[in-house]
């Protein structure tokens, strides 16, 4: 039967004229309304394998594809907030009525609680959202192309990093036990605010002097080690009277979701260091490295970064590998030398 009642609502069972079987909810407890919704779906079925047309699918299936799709990643919490705001927006709107114009018409330019400016790194991470929804859509042949959004220009790079004597005051001004060490490990290792809290004790390695990332951890999805120095290692062992399965928790061994910034942003204006945040000892760890003549490709493996092109930031701090070319093109000192040896011949023939 291709129409039934389950539990109030009535559901459809058709057959495809390829033979593909689609049963669904009607979402309708009215048997009037549910026969419409039926023959629309087995018209649509018919259109779609006579005259190769499209199911037309909405914008709301998109984003379902969206959040199936990221559910195991670090960042599904953003993609659960950008997709409330997109739905604000074309919630129940067919997908091959969505424009570019549109989506660019709409991109959030403010924060919704403190109505301050986006920056415009922000923006285009909704930008991406939604033309990732859009991208599983034309995947599953939903549309026939994604609409084209342009970027909002971002400012450079910006690189922001202490010496070792401003890192070392930093840390003797941070008023937190708990906090100073997970400062510590992050200029010892280079490792991200995540990576360090969600830190558990079966992931270190003391003999091979290694803490692995797991995948579901590292920002790019690929598992790596983080390189433990004699040092790194002394603070490690320091921590394990703590009993807990993380290695850096509050001052009542809770899990930590996050540092404590008002006790981090304290020692920064108490040592003058200017605009300088948690992130920030990761740059500096990164600049330490290249400064002590550490090769950009074996920096890129350290630090976990996916491209090379992420840690030519850095390349500034150390040019020794360019140093030899240096005298590859010269002028006045080639004449000169010519000169010279002009002047010692004329001397000896006279």
């Amino acid at each position: 039967m291709s129409l039934s009642k389950r539990n109030g609502v009535y559901y459809i069972d058709i057959r495809t004229p390829s033979g593909e079987r689609i049963r669904r909810s009607t979402g309708v407890s009215d048997k009037k309304l549910a026969q419409e919704y039926h023959d629309k779906v087995k018209h649509e079925m018919w259109a779609i394998s006579r005259l190769d047309k499209r199911l037309e699918r909405t914008f709301d299936e998109a984003l379902l594809l969206l959040l199936n799709n990221g559910k195991d990643q670090n960042d599904y919490a953003t993609k659960v907030r950008h997709a409330k705001y997109w739905r604000a927006i074309f919630g129940g709107k067919n997908l091959s009525s969505i424009t570019g114009e549109m989506i660019d018409n709409n991109l959030p330019t403010h924060n919704a609680k403190n109505k301050k400016p986006l920056a415009p790194a922000t923006i285009n991470k909704y930008r991406k959202t939604i033309l990732r929804a859009l991208s599983l859509a034309q995947k599953n042949n939903w549309i026939s192309s994604v609409p084209y959004v342009g970027k909002q220009k971002e400012p450079k790079v910006r690189v922001r990093w202490v010496t070792k004597q401003q890192a070392q005051e930093l840390l003797r001004n941070i008023s937190l036990g708990w906090l100073r060490d997970v400062c510590l490990f992050a200029l010892l290792t280079g490792a991200r605010r995540t990576e360090i809290l969600s830190l558990t004790w079966d992931k270190i390695d003391f003999q091979n002097k290694i803490a692995i990332v797991s995948n579901d951890i590292a920002k790019n999805g690929k598992a790596r080690s983080l390189l433990l120095n004699d040092e790194a290692v002394e603070l490690l062992k320091n921590r394990r009277l703590i009993n807990s399965k993380y290695v850096f928790v509050s001052t009542n061994n809770n899990p930590l979701k996050d540092i404590d910034r008002r006790a981090f942003n304290r020692a920064t204006e108490i040592c003058n260091i200017e605009d300088f945040h948690f992130h920030d000892l990761r740059h500096t760890w990164a600049s330490w490295h290249v400064q002590s003549g550490t090769p950009l490709f074996t920096l890129q493996e350290l630090g976990g970064w996916e491209t090379l092109e992420m840690v030519k930031k850095y390349a500034h701090l150390n040019a020794e590998h360019l140093s030899h070319f240096s005298n590859a093109v010269t002028f006045w000192s080639q004449n000169q030398n010519k000169d010279n040896q002009a002047l010692s011949l004329a001397v000896a023939n006279n």
